[in-house]
């Protein structure tokens, strides 16, 4: 009987150990880390055409240039219509740290902010091509969010 009970204790010290393990990596993983997951997490959404989740990781500097509703609609409409693509595949830089970036003349100015290129390959109607396009990833309270350049 003994040996049951080991065996399920000896279950329960390795989850919370992985567990252990996973929380300590998040709290202690850099800030370039975090950027490029965020990057990765946004365009994954893209790809599966999950526009509303991707709109979310917005910065609410980028929320406040197009709603929500109006960001789906464009995407899938670009993409889907346009194009004349399901998906794409991405690829994703190394990140870049900068200091004082701002995403427009006008808008905020971030202390600390990484810059990642992000490179879109579509297959579709129209033949095979790529985007280009450098993303930028910041801490805003406890949250990584997006921001894209609109610098003239």
């Amino acid at each position: 009987m003994r040996r049951k009970h080991s065996g399920k204790l000896l279950l329960a010290i390795i989850v919370l150990a992985l567990a252990a393990i996973l929380l300590l990596n998040s709290l202690f993983s850099s800030p370039d880390q975090h950027a490029i997951n965020t990057v990765d997490e946004f365009y994954s959404y893209e790809q599966q055409g999950e526009f509303s989740s991707s709109w979310r990781m917005f910065h609410p500097w980028m929320k406040q240039k197009f709603s929500k509703g109006h960001y789906i609609q464009d995407r899938a409409h670009v993409f889907m219509n346009h194009f004349g693509v399901d998906t794409f595949s991405f690829s994703l830089s190394e990140p870049e740290e900068l200091k004082n970036w701002k995403p427009a003349k006008e808008g905020p100015s971030f202390k600390k902010i990484f810059k990642i290129k992000v490179t879109q390959t579509f297959k579709g109607k129209y033949g095979n091509f790529e985007i280009h396009q450098e993303v930028f990833a910041v801490k805003d309270m406890d949250e990584w969010t997006i921001l894209w350049d609109y610098n003239k």
